[in-house]
């Protein structure tokens, strides 16, 4: 997975996410928006066939590329969790 970070502050992040769709950009916003730390998570994919630009901003002046790591190893351990429960059948 490419990451473009097109915008980086204490408290905010602009970033492109290549290859991805609606798919993982939806679970990402909503594992970001359960964070108290969160205040925005949103995205857009400007054309059909563009990579989605993902925006977070936080609370408390506090980073968001840890938040988004953090997001992400979440949405990881969902994923474990539910291939651990495949092979018991």
């Amino acid at each position: 997975m490419i990451v473009k970070v097109l915008e980086l502050e204490k408290d905010k992040a602009r970033l492109v996410i290549q290859g991805e769709g609606h798919t993982f950009m939806n679970a990402l916003i909503e594992e970001l928006l359960h964070d108290p730390d969160v205040d925005v998570a949103r995205y857009m994919i400007e054309f059909q066939f563009s990579d989605p630009e993902l925006f977070v901003t936080t609370k408390g002046k506090k980073s968001p590329i840890p938040l988004i790591k953090k997001a992400c190893k979440r949405i990881s351990g969902h994923c474990d969790e539910l291939i651990k429960g495949l092979k018991k059948h």
